[in-house]
This record gives C-alpha cells, structure tokens and sequence, in this order.
C-alpha cells in the first residue's frame, strides 16, 4: 500500500493544475491552525470567500471559477481539520468555534466584510458565521446547504454510512456516482475527494438547524440554491423550508442538478446574484 498522503497530494496538485484562471495559494494562522487559501480574480475586484462542503476541498470550487473570478477577487478555503491542505492543531469542537475560524481567516488576508458562499456542510458554516457576524457578511450564497432547511435523506445517509465508518476511495467515489446518477463530474476533483477519504480528519462539528427567528432577522441579502434532483436532502423540503424561514431570500432550484454536482452547476446563479 502506498502512502494516502502522498497519493492525495499528488491528486490535489494535478486537479489545481487545471484551475481555470490564475490563481495563487495562501497560508493564514489562526487557533486552530494555518488554513490553506486558493485565491484567484483581479486584486481591485470586492473580496468573495467560498467554502467546500465536508470532504470536497477548495478544489470543488474550480468549475465555478472561471465566472465567479470574473466578477470577484476570489478567496477559495481549505477548511481546517478537513480533507485538503489545513490540518488542525485545535479542532473546531462547536459552532462559535467555527465563527471563530472564519474571523479569523477573513482577518488573516486582511478582509473587512466579504461576499460570502458556501456548499453543503460549507453552507452551514457560512450561514453559521453570517448569523454570528452579520457585519462581516455583505451577500450570502448558500448551495445545498445541509441540516439547515431540512435533514439528510435516509436514502443518502445508508449510502454515506460506509464511507463514515470505514472511509476508503472506492466508497468515495461510490457514494458521488450513486448521488449524481451518473452526470458528469469532475474527474480531477473526485480523485482528490477519493483520495482524501483515506486520510485521516478531524470530526466535524455538530450541525444543529439554526433557530428560524435567527434566520429571518438576517438581513444580508441571501441566495439559497436547490439542486432538483439531488439525494442528500428532499429538494423540495429544502427550497419550501428556505422560503419559510427566510422570506426575504432568493431561492433558486436547479433543473437536472444535484448535490454533488454543486458547486459548478450553480456558477451562473451565484453571480447573477452577486452582480
């Protein structure tokens, strides 16, 4: 057996070698350790911070990028403890300590209040730090955002259940090929997803549904995004609980889409939005 390190690493640089524009890395300290930054788009552009959904890495982003480092000076994270290039010396162990990270990331590349995106368990962090910093955050995305509208579906969680107890590639990508039904995926990126499954993480923190009167009183103006044919969550709970909860946000389903498919098939909505 080789080293999973090793053969991440490998999958990583060769997916960030097909990024479509330029893009540089950056390292910011923080707590709970140095995050790993993707940045692309021009440096007088108003800043946009993404972030993955667990597992996924910055390198989910790359198929949205070519739009969105149009538009935005793009800050693409690593997020710390998880599969990618941030490994935790302090776990993020609860959700002020996930508020706490992104501060101090935006902090860190000296960002004042951001656009700000995020993809399933990147979408509830997000909203996470956009509830507890609301000043921080200009316009929020949220793509699929998970235990946030609705829960996990059983049919995604008996699929999911053997990469969480027993993570391997071939599970990985069984998992991605059975929630996407086959659409194209990004080769590059599901060998880097594949491949980080056999490295060790950090546990996420527990997700908990944000209180609705929380939501509602949140005044960034926010896009919610729903793939019409995703399996992780009921589409339809998702995109009827949004609305409820949070009648002033745009929500958008996807025809053909799914959860993970995201975050590239939603590019055109996210910057329409942010136009």
């Amino acid at each position: 057996m080789g080293d999973p390190r090793a053969a991440f690493d490998e999958a990583y640089d060769a997916a960030l070698a097909r990024w479509p524009v330029p893009v540089r890395s950056r390292e910011v300290d923080t707590r709970f350790g140095r995050t790993h930054v993707l940045v692309s788009g021009a440096a007088s552009a108003p800043p946009l911070v993404l972030v993955p959904g667990g597992g996924a890495t910055a390198l989910a982003w790359s198929g949205a990028m070519r739009l969105l480092a149009a538009v935005r000076r793009v800050h693409v994270v690593d997020p710390v403890g998880d599969a990618g290039r941030s490994p935790a010396t302090t776990p993020l162990a609860a959700t002020d300590d996930v508020t706490e990270w992104l501060e101090q990331v935006l902090d860190g590349l000296d960002l004042g209040a951001v656009d700000l995106a995020g993809h399933s368990y990147g979408g509830w962090q997000a909203l996470t730090f956009a509830l507890g910093r609301p000043g921080r955050v200009r316009r929020l995305a949220l793509l699929d955002p998970t235990t946030t509208f609705a829960g996990f579906s059983p049919g995604y969680l008996l699929h999911a259940v053997p990469v969480l107890t027993r993570p391997t590639a071939g599970r990985m990508r069984a998992l991605v090929r059975w929630e996407t039904g086959g659409r194209p995926v990004d080769d590059a990126w599901l060998d880097v997803a594949a491949a980080g499954a056999e490295v060790p993480a950090a546990a996420p923190v527990r997700t908990r549904r944000p209180d609705p009167a929380r939501l509602g009183a949140l005044t960034a103006p926010t896009l919610v995004v729903v793939p019409a044919d995703g399996r992780a969550q009921d589409p339809r709970r998702v995109a009827r609980g949004a609305a409820d909860v949070m009648p002033r946000a745009t929500v958008v389903t996807l025809p053909g889409a799914t959860h993970h498919t995201l975050p590239s098939g939603a590019e055109r909505a996210v910057t329409e939005f942010l136009r």
